[in-house]
This record gives C-alpha cells, structure tokens and sequence, in this order.
C-alpha cells in the first residue's frame, strides 16, 4: 500500500511537473516566435503623426507587427534616440535632421535602408474664415497679429518658417508678434484648432488635419526658399532590421500612399513643386 501510495504521488508530482514545464515551452515558443515577427519602436517627427498612427494599426492588422510610435519634435526625438540607444525607425520631419542623426551615428545613410514618403510645402495657416484677412507673409508683421512657428532649435518646421522669413527679410519685424514656439509638429498646427494664435508658418497639410478650424494661404512661390520631405532611416540600434525595413517599404506602398494623401501629403516632389517651383529640395544623394 506504501509502494502504491508513494508510486500515486509520483505520478501526481510528475504530471504537475510535466504541465509546468509544457506551460513554460509553450510561453517560450510563443515569444520566440513574437521575436521573430518583431515589433518595430518609431521615433518620429510629429509632421507626420496621423499618417503613422492610421498606418502603424494597418501594418499590425496586416503582418501581425506591432509598431509603437515615440512622436515628438524631430530635434527631440532624435536626442532621445541618441541617448537611449534605442529605437528601431527614424522618421523626422525633414532631411535636415536626418542629417544630423547621421553625423550622430544613429542611423547610416550611406548603408542603411532610407526611404522618402511625402513632401511637404511651408504655408500660412489661419483660422477658418481668415477673420484677420491674412494674404501675405508682410500681414504677420501687422501690430495685433498673433503668430506662432516651432521651436527653431528643435522642431523641423519651426526651423523652416525662421529661414524663411530671413530669407525675406521679414524675421525682425515677424517675430516681434511670435507669441509661442511649440515644441511640435502637432503642437503647433493645434495653435490654431485652440485658437491661441491668428497664424501659424507651418506645412500645407495643417490646414487638413483640423479642416474645420484652420485654413490653408498658399505663400508666393516664389518666396518659398525650401521644401522638405519626410522619409526614414532603419537606426543603428534597430534590433529586428527585418521587421524595421518591412514598416519602412510599407509607407512607400499604395496602400500607405493613400493615407498620405488622405491627410494633405503631397506623393511626389512634382506635386509639391507646383507650389514653389524654384524651391531648394535637399537630395539624399548629398546627405550621404
């Protein structure tokens, strides 16, 4: 009867061990196989944040990938990359910081897996209805006049709308009325949605993210000194390149180019030309 008994709880023992172990392989596999797909850590420039929110659920739903996105100014969201060490996609707001990521080593334009998606046109937003009569770039040195651009120091389209208005001599007498510098893309084309400001130099496709409250004045052409583009860099800290490069290939595809366009992305530098047509557009031939 001992024998048996002891034989019993042996058994016992061993089939609870035996589950324990198989809950545990199970696990094991199971995040094995996780890894193996990958999730894939953007760090973004907010001029691009509800193209990649819509994509990044696209792409989960698509390839089972999960895509966390880290959005912010680009000068921002690069310092914390390069802190950090981490991060698997680098997506600013403009070549320049590209750039600037490259000479910090965090990503490798030269050898690394670069792509453009959308270009982008600097313009005057204004609240909808242009209640201040708002037409040209010399309005925004009128006395009264609200105005708000990025952080130069930080943020792409901050850095843009100071260039341009020294470009046209216009900084001096245009940042006497600057009443806020954003720390963002978004931040900043929410000024207007908030109503904090009359005006704000920013990317053509504000006015599209809150139709309802923004609208769009297209600056002269001719004055527009710079267009930019938005593209991505897989970063040197990327731990599954493969799933990075994947995310990267589907922004530039069909599927993802309709989102583009969906929020006011212009799909090629000839679209955005039309705006500017003497514009400087940075290569990424020379950024390498």
């Amino acid at each position: 009867m001992r024998l048996t008994s002891k034989f019993q709880r042996f058994t016992a023992l061993s089939l609870i061990v035996g589950v324990i172990a198989g809950v545990f392989l199970v696990a094991l596999i199971s995040a094995c196989l996780w890894a193996d797909r990958g999730s894939v850590v953007v760090f973004a420039g907010a001029a691009s944040a509800p193209v990649l929110e819509e994509a990044a659920q696209m792409f989960k739903a698509r390839y089972g990938v999960k895509v966390e996105l880290r959005l912010g100014g680009s000068g921002n969201v690069l310092s914390a990359m390069k802190i950090s060490k981490t991060g698997d996609v680098f997506i600013p707001g403009s070549p320049d910081y590209l750039l600037q990521a490259d000479k910090l080593g965090v990503v490798d334009i030269g050898t690394g897996h670069v792509t453009v998606f959308a270009y982008l046109v600097p313009a005057i937003i204004v609240q909808k209805g242009n209640p201040k009569n708002i037409t040209t770039l010399e309005d925004l040195a009128r006395p009264g006049i609200r105005v708000g651009i990025g952080d130069p120091e930080s943020v792409c389209v901050g850095l843009y709308a100071k260039e341009l208005l020294e470009r046209n001599h216009l900084w001096e007498s245009v940042s006497r009325n600057i009443v806020v510098y954003a720390q963002s893309c978004d931040a900043t084309a929410a000024l207007i949605a908030a109503r904090a400001v009359d005006a704000i130099i920013g990317w053509h496709v504000f006015a599209a993210w809150t139709p309802n409250e923004a609208e769009l004045v297209w600056i002269a052409p001719s004055r527009i000194p710079k267009i930019s583009y938005i593209a991505g860099a897989v970063s040197t800290f990327a731990r599954n390149r493969s799933s990075a490069e994947n995310f990267l290939d589907f922004l530039s595809s069909e599927d993802a180019q309709a989102i583009w366009m969906k929020y006011g992305y212009f799909a090629t530098e000839q679209h955005a030309r039309a705006h500017a047509p003497n514009a400087e557009i940075e290569s990424l031939e020379n950024l390498a």
